[in-house]
């Protein structure tokens, strides 16, 4: 089974409690990822305005800037 995310929302701070197909949730905490990252995109979304706008698409959380993360890189962060 290739792993979805299927719903998600703001959880507070730099965190996002998401749901997956295969039945399992968590409140995933993006803040050392966003914080510590060297890629400026990702940095970006240290700006909670920018971290808190996001959508899902086919598969996975997408951010307004572009950015996105596997789903086994967000269950990782549960």
């Amino acid at each position: 089974m290739i792993l979805h995310v299927i719903s998600a929302e703001y959880a507070g701070d730099y965190k996002i409690k998401v749901k997956f197909n295969d039945s399992t949730s968590g409140i995933a905490d993006f803040k050392q990822k966003v914080t510590t990252d060297h890629r400026p995109i990702v940095r970006e979304l240290s700006d909670l305005k920018k971290f808190k706008d996001f959508v899902i698409d086919e598969f996975t959380i997408v951010f307004s800037n572009g950015v996105d993360f596997a789903p086994e890189f967000i269950k990782s962060l549960c």
